[in-house]
């Protein structure tokens, strides 16, 4: 058996799958080191396997002591998980107001903080904790009419979602076993944004803070569809400085040319499935580590389910072939002929 992620032999582990050999026989089992924090990065097209091989990590991470693992689920495929055998929940999340700085409210309902409306905002999500907090202190600011009838309109569209309540999702929520599924299937760009940015500083806040004593586990699918919002800039903390307080980050997405470079760049460990769109191969070239032998658009694999996986820490490729899940994956496609008359 061979251990991704890692040198030593110590610590969890997920099983993976197999090598692929070339006649297309099973070879070892390749497992995937859950001890330590990771970023990570899965691509692929549609129907190659990302989010299913999203779904492998997230058993074998419910199963696992010590980690609490957080799905971001925005199509709602991972419903599944909750027959994981662990404790599992899944959630029609909702947050806290304060989990979101001045600026990071400023980017969530699209105004310039260096505008009227933009500099009340700030000044009302820097004063006050909840969402009605805010929206009573901007009643009674010292500002134009039309100012803090501007902001009061924004923060009613915030109220709208419904995803901000003050008994929302702290870090003690996340630091108890198994598998947490925030589904957010229900939710559009900006809300959805919201909750992932809220989540992701929470669970940093808790182990910088000494809150949580679990390593989180942030697993997001279409990963692509939060990097240019609000949830940019605190994934970008996780990515980049989650390591340290043992924060592991894992970005899944068909078009890994729309993720940020330090998304790709920053990944220690990378499990390709088949891509053919010339700059999502582009991305992954743009940081290519010298060790792989050859170009990314001549290693990748042709078939649903087999990877590319890139190990920083050892610096080494892998060709494997990803195991059948245990749990039901929601992420086939329907079909006409499924559902027309006999």
């Amino acid at each position: 058996m061979v251990v991704i992620g890692r040198e030593d032999e110590q610590g969890p582990t997920a099983r993976l799958g197999h090598y692929r050999a070339r006649d297309g026989s099973r070879g070892a089992h390749v497992d995937l080191d859950l001890d330590g924090p990771h970023a990570g990065l899965v691509v692929g097209k549609r129907g190659m396997g990302k989010s299913y091989t999203l779904g492998v990590l997230a058993e074998a991470l419910a199963e696992t002591d010590g980690v609490t693992p957080v799905v971001v689920d925005p199509m709602g495929v991972f419903a599944g998980l909750a027959d994981v055998d662990a404790p599992a929940r899944v959630l029609d999340p909702q947050v806290r107001a304060d989990a979101l700085g001045p600026r990071e409210w400023c980017t969530l309902l699209g105004v310039g903080p260096e505008s009227g409306v933009g500099s009340l905002l700030w000044r009302a999500t820097s004063h006050a904790g909840t969402l009605s907090e805010m929206r009573r202190w901007v009643e009674n600011a010292d500002a134009e009419r039309s100012t803090r009838r501007g902001a009061a309109n924004h923060l009613s569209l915030a109220a709208d979602w419904n995803v901000f309540d003050p008994d929302g999702l702290a870090s003690t929520a996340f630091d108890s076993p198994g598998v947490t599924v925030l589904d957010l299937s229900g939710q559009t760009r900006e809300p959805a944004g919201a909750v992932l940015a809220a989540v992701a500083t929470t669970l940093y806040r808790g182990r910088v803070e000494g809150t949580t004593t679990r390593l989180p586990w942030v697993l997001v699918d279409e990963a692509h569809a939060f990097t240019d919002g609000v949830a940019a800039g605190p994934l970008r903390r996780l990515v980049t400085r989650g390591r340290q307080p043992g924060v592991s980050l894992w970005l899944a997405t068909q078009r890994p040319s729309a993720l940020p470079a330090v998304a790709v760049s920053q990944a220690d460990l990378v499990l390709a499935h088949r891509l053919t769109a010339r700059t999502d191969i582009e991305a992954l070239t743009a940081a290519r580590p010298t060790y792989l032998d050859g170009e990314w658009s001549t290693r990748l694999p042709e078939e649903p389910g087999e990877a590319l996986v890139v190990d920083d820490t050892t610096e080494s490729v892998h060709h494997v072939r990803v195991r059948e899940r245990r749990t039901p994956h929601g992420g086939d496609s329907p079909c006409a002929s499924a559902v027309a008359d006999p």
